[in-house]
């Protein structure tokens, strides 16, 4: 049976074009896969950032309709965590994890392709509600019972609802991947202790997501049980709990926080250094940190729901819990300045936004250390204060890091250099747009001005800081516009880059820009915790340079080729959510139905797929 299946459902042999990119399984081509299409959704999530932006620059504007204006602010809260940052981490996550630990590839590279595809099928299917019938209205975090149908009687929610379940399979699926991937695929000589904090980082991170995914699975499969069938998990009237959707959502809220930082503190954990010219101060305590930031992101979830009426004692205990992750978050920032200490500084554009990220996020970090006190937080809860706090955290965090990551990898990524007038250009107006936007959202939520309100009255005083916020916004966008146009010159005929064009100190930049298809010509054997920094400072010849991408005839590597059958299997579950948010009607359970069967047909065809290069005996 396996040898008729494989016969008839052949896999593609060194496909060329885009068929290239749809078959793929090589990390890197991934990696620069999720890359593109989580800028592509930053930039959709930045669109409908600028219609909140325009509606509220003024007192009782019309722009939008107040239907419009919640599936605006919906979707942009949606679209930045789970379609612009967590993928935007992914993307270094796929690229440099092989790179920085010496291997040839991830453990599961067809799994990895189909995390890709999966994640591409979940953001096409949650922004094309705009389109199908209104998108959905009920904030990024869907507080019951608003997302019931008795309030909530359109589609909007059932796309939602989907495509984030969706996207956690994608998230799944890729945790999995780089915790097997980092367990068993280190070089020769690199212990725990060895690894990059980038590394350390994404292996934080995946394990945060495979605990956080299943709470939120949980709670959407209520929800949607709710709308499809009737049941009663939210429903008061009915002896259900809205506050059960809350308790779930901050225990998945808050570490998903994490998810994004995480990431972040580990891109400028590489950048800083190389920029300093100086080892990482304190490796073994930045390390320990970013675990303790993992483990304690479960102990603070209620600080979200001081007003819900839980009692002093859970309100006291979460507030200590709170005020205690700052310690670890702290000690990464103290760290990062130590590195800085009498070094040797270059302010690449790269270095800017490390910089940049260290001031705003502390910013961010002090403010979400006020909410830790449940007295101040009854005054900031629901307020733009909290608007302010998150974004900060997230643009000023998350966003400033991935943006120095651009910078530093570029080069290895695509073999050229980006310009640097053009960079440091587009740092100055993203950072001062970024503080022009939202510090002013700090005077007006101590103001009173509540979150989600469509507009507000010429009288309330709030005139002035929504309008330098709406400037603040043009600033922004200008910078980010800036960036667009540095990537699509630089690559098109920026400066050629070599293979360690920072003189950096990880792995991946032993090799050639960008990486051949096989990563290293040799498997390295690591000596210490800067591999390729003690090299070329020791002399030492144990971690060997790879070779250029034109070399791999003579290697003898074996590499696993490309496969449609991650594809088939995602494009069934795209195609059953669809079905299934039209679950009633009879053509949506037909759909549903033939989706599902085309994933478990590519599941079952994945599985008999054979191992071996169809034509390794040409040495490739």
């Amino acid at each position: 049976m396996s040898s008729m299946t494989t016969s008839i459902l052949s896999r593609p042999i060194h496909p060329t074009g885009l068929w290239a990119w749809l078959t793929t399984i090589d990390h890197k081509r991934i990696g620069i896969l999720y890359g593109v299409t989580a800028f592509i959704m930053f930039l959709s999530g930045g669109i409908e950032a600028m219609y909140i932006r325009l509606q509220l620059a003024a007192p009782e504007q019309e722009l939008v309709s107040p239907e419009i204006y919640s599936q605006l602010f919906t979707m942009h809260g949606t679209t930045m965590i789970f379609l612009a940052i967590m993928p935007m981490g992914a993307a270094f996550f796929n690229y440099l994890i092989p790179l920085q630990i010496g291997a040839r590839d991830v453990a599961f590279p067809r799994l990895n392709a189909f995390s890709y595809w999966t994640f591409l099928g979940g953001a096409v299917m949650l922004k094309s509600s705009w389109f199908l019938g209104g998108a959905p209205n009920a904030g990024w975090f869907g507080y019951a019972p608003i997302t019931s149908s008795a309030y909530n009687p359109g589609h909007g929610i059932d796309f939602w609802i989907l495509s984030l379940q969706i996207l956690g399979i994608a998230s799944l699926a890729a945790a999995f991947n780089f915790i097997v991937t980092i367990i068993n695929l280190r070089a020769p000589g690199m212990s725990l202790m060895r690894m990059p904090i980038f590394t350390w980082m994404t292996f934080v991170t995946s394990i945060l997501l495979i605990l956080a995914f299943p709470v939120i699975t949980v709670a959407l499969i209520e929800v949607m049980f709710d709308r499809f069938f009737g049941t009663n998990f939210f429903n008061v009237g009915a002896g259900g709990q809205p506050l059960l959707w809350q308790h779930l959502f901050w225990v998945f809220g808050h570490p998903e926080v994490y998810i994004l930082i995480l990431p972040a503190l580990g891109i400028i954990a590489e950048v800083i250094p190389t920029f300093s010219k100086k080892p990482l101060f304190g490796y073994p305590v930045v390390v320990l940190s970013g675990v303790v930031i993992g483990f304690m992101g479960w102990m603070v979830w209620s600080h979200h729901m001081f007003t819900v009426g839980l009692g002093p004692v859970a309100n006291s205990v979460f507030a200590v819990t709170t005020m205690a992750i700052a310690v670890p978050t702290g000690v990464k920032i103290f760290n990062y300045i130590a590195t800085m200490w009498k070094g040797s500084i270059s302010l690449t554009t790269s270095m800017l936004y490390a910089i940049g990220f260290i001031f705003l996020f502390v910013i961010g970090g002090l403010s979400g250390v006020m909410h830790s006190s449940a007295a101040s937080d009854a005054q900031q809860q629901d307020t733009y204060f909290i608007v302010a706090h998150l974004h900060y955290v997230l643009f000023g965090g998350s966003i400033m890091a991935l943006g120095s990551g651009i910078y530093y990898w570029f080069p290895k990524m695509t073999g050229r250099l980006m310009d640097e007038k053009l960079g440091k250009l587009n740092f100055l107006l993203v950072f001062i747009g970024m503080n022009v936007t939202f510090f002013p959202m700090h005077f007006l939520g101590l103001d009173g001005m509540p979150r989600r309100i469509y507009t507000y009255d010429s009288d309330m005083g709030w005139n002035l800081w929504n309008a330098v916020s709406s400037v603040g916004y043009l600033i922004l966008a200008l910078g980010v516009l800036i960036l667009i146009v540095n990537i699509i010159w630089s690559v098109l005929s920026g400066e050629k880059a070599d293979g360690d064009p920072w003189d950096a100190r990880t792995l991946e930049w032993s090799m050639s820009s960008p990486p051949p298809e096989y990563n290293f010509e040799h498997i390295p054997i690591v000596h210490g915790i800067d591999p390729y920094w003690e090299q070329k400072r020791e002399g030492l010849s144990t971690v060997p340079i790879s070779g250029g991408s034109g070399d791999d005839d003579s290697h003898g590597i074996h590499l696993p080729q490309p496969s449609y059958w991650p594809l088939l299997a995602s494009l069934g579950l795209f195609v059953s959510g669809y079905g299934l948010v039209y679950l009633s009607s009879s053509i949506g359970l037909v759909v549903s139905i033939i989706g599902a069967a085309i994933t478990m047909v590519a599941v079952y065809a994945w599985s008999f797929e054979p191992v071996n290069d169809p034509d390794e005996g040409e040495g490739h």
